[in-house]
């Protein structure tokens, strides 16, 4: 329980030097000089940074020992931050965030430990854990980042947030076991992208935080009328929903990751029905928000189960190359939620989303069509009671949950 913890703390403070900016856009550009036309390139350059890592040092995980990435990680992403809390050009903010946005990526290595370190049966429940934290990140972080910078300035949440990722890295050095495993693997470029299961679970990662980030990066937009506390939260709304979803990794270790997908697609397009009254009334919308974000987290922890499960020996690689998924399909919802908004409002913004969150509920049921039958369940071998058929191909992605 708590190494879960130290696991889950390691993904939320990581994941919020991402983050840690959103809210604080203008101060920062205030304070550098920088024009409020290039304020994107504050939020880009992590991005930018992370997607970088996520290609180049996430995949180290299946070589080298992930505890010991973890601590260098965390140390290298409090650099960035420190370098971004000292910035006094808006090169060197640029730079602090695109260095801390690349080893942030140390989530992803968290994860992948995480997988190897955990019991079988237990690895979904392990994975829902950590991976709360990484929610708990992105929308605390929005949270957190208001009140440091109203109290402090903007610089105190880059200096808090270099503290905590030492303070981390010394834990995770002192107290995680040695990785079991210190693997060799190889693999060709684009060798992932010929798996059906890798392919399906990227495809409906992809829609759904495209989904996700129709919803956070557009939010504001409504609601232009409340101050910028009230709107940050809402962002607990959506940790009371996501933190909910915790038992979807209970659930994929029940052999469940299949129907809680579907399912958890559903909510996710009927949550837009509520949130779509923003412009009229606050209350379902606080509501849609639990409901999308218990949704997101459920579809989330059993994606990663499923392509847990199915390469164990090259997790680090897997999950990187499925969250650069999750990349794409974010900044795809954060681009196109303004544009459609200056268009069409806030009910075109919501479409949005739901449209969005359709094509994922196509993408899994038309797999699930494909395969005829879940994923991860065993069916009976006819006139051979007790004994069971494996499911075909489970360890090299050719199931599809």
């Amino acid at each position: 329980m708590r190494q879960r913890t130290l696991l889950a703390a390691v993904c939320a403070v990581a994941v919020a030097s991402i983050y840690a900016a959103q809210p604080v856009l203008a101060r920062i550009g205030a304070d550098l000089g920088l024009p409020e036309a290039q304020l994107g390139w504050i939020v880009a350059a992590g991005q930018l940074g992370y997607l970088a890592g996520l290609a180049a040092l996430v995949p180290l995980g299946d070589r080298l020992d992930r505890r010991k990435l973890i601590a260098a990680h965390l140390l290298l992403t409090a650099t960035g931050a420190a370098l971004t809390a000292a910035a006094t050009r808006p090169w060197m903010a640029l730079a602090g965030l695109a260095i801390a946005g690349l080893f942030a990526v140390v989530v992803q290595t968290t994860v992948a430990y995480a997988t190897a370190t955990a019991a079988p049966q237990e690895r979904g429940r392990t994975l829902g854990a950590v991976t709360s934290g990484v929610v708990v990140g992105i929308l605390g972080a929005r949270v957190a980042s208001g009140v440091l910078a109203t109290a402090w300035g903007w610089r105190s949440v880059y200096a808090v947030l270099a503290a905590l990722l030492v303070v981390l890295a010394g834990a995770v050095w002192k107290t995680l076991p040695p990785d079991p495993r210190i693997g060799s693997v190889r693999q060709a470029p684009g060798a992932l992208l010929r798996e059906r299961l890798f392919r399906t679970r990227g495809l409906i990662a992809f829609f759904l935080f495209a989904s996700f980030g129709t919803l956070w990066s557009g939010l504001a937009l409504p609601l232009a009328d409340l101050s910028t506390a009230q709107i940050g939260l809402f962002g607990l709304a959506g940790l009371v929903g996501a933190l909910g979803a915790a038992r979807a990794g209970r659930w994929a270790d029940a052999g469940l990751a299949s129907r809680v997908t579907g399912g958890a697609l559903v909510l996710l397009a009927v949550s837009w029905a509520a949130i779509g009254q923003a412009s009229w009334s606050l209350w379902p919308v606080i509501l849609g928000v639990v409901v999308l974000d218990f949704a997101v987290q459920a579809v989330h922890v059993s994606n990663q189960h499923l392509l847990a499960t199915a390469h164990p020996d090259r997790t680090s690689s897997v999950i990187g190359g499925y969250m650069i998924f999750y990349s794409l399909g974010s900044a795809l919802g954060a681009t196109a939620t303004t544009t459609v908004y200056a268009v069409a409002g806030w009910a075109g913004s919501s479409l949005l989303g739901a449209g969005f969150a359709a094509c994922a509920f196509a993408v899994w049921a038309l797999d699930l069509t494909g395969r005829g039958r879940p994923a991860g369940r065993c069916r009976s071998v006819p006139g051979r009671p007790g004994r069971s058929r494996r499911p075909a191909r489970r360890t090299t992605g050719g199931t599809a949950g």
